[in-house]
């Protein structure tokens, strides 16, 4: 577990969500509706939320599952889950605080595991993030679903380029001022531009044991969604 990062998301839970809505102009909220419906049209009665944060993907597969499935949510951040717990849906969730590189459940536990805008988070080496995504196949059981949404490389360099002139004029000024944390955007703005372009994101996944990995651009390529199943 990474202590420095668990700090800096203990302090912006109150403004999380919001300032995300700002950055990405809103879409960050369709991405994870888009995913959380490409989620939960499979089977299944046991569906993670990995890196859940402030809940958002958990209580979109609350709303998404009409009771067929228990949700767990798991992240390492007990202020976070606090502000997912207030949500509506809070109820309805299972919440885990927990390393996602060392989850507390048995092998192919989940029929579902998502995770949204965190995995820059557990790249702290390409190493760390193929142990983690093997960690996600281990809890899954045979045929379990593996959605990744995340931030992405647009493949067209003016459009990549421009993305990166934002982060680096937008992301470190704008959090700060509305979450009051300089250290939090500092770190996020610098993990954006150096994540990986989807190709080698799903070769990724491959090495960490899954073997049918698909994804869909979003967004120009800013963002992306990975679906593999064990």
């Amino acid at each position: 577990m990474n202590k420095g990062i668990q700090k800096i998301f203990g302090e912006v839970p109150q403004t999380y969500e919001l300032v995300n809505h700002i950055l990405t102009f809103g879409m960050d909220i369709f991405a994870r509706r888009k995913a959380a419906r490409m989620a939960s049209s499979g089977d299944g009665t046991f569906w993670l939320d990995a890196c859940s944060g402030t809940g958002e993907m958990a209580a979109n597969l609350v709303r998404l599952s009409g009771n067929k499935a228990k949700v767990f949510a798991a992240d390492f951040s007990a202020p976070m889950l606090a502000m997912a717990a207030r949500k509506p849906e809070g109820e309805k969730i299972n919440f885990v605080i927990s390393d996602v590189a060392r989850l507390p459940f048995p092998d192919g536990s989940f029929d579902l595991i998502t995770i949204s805008f965190a995995t820059r988070n557990i790249n702290t080496s390409r190493d760390n993030l193929i142990k983690t995504i093997s960690e996600f196949r281990r809890v899954l059981r045979p045929g379990g679903r593996y959605i990744n949404l995340e931030t992405s490389q647009p493949s067209f360099w003016p459009v990549r380029k421009m993305m990166h002139f934002y982060v680096r004029l937008a992301v470190k000024p704008i959090g700060w001022m509305i979450s009051g944390s300089r250290a939090g955007y500092a770190y996020l703005s610098q993990t954006i531009p150096r994540f990986y372009h989807p190709d080698e994101f799903a070769l990724i996944i491959k090495e960490a044991g899954f073997s049918e990995v698909t994804y869909r651009r979003q967004f120009g390529g800013g963002m992306a969604i990975h679906k593999a199943i064990k």
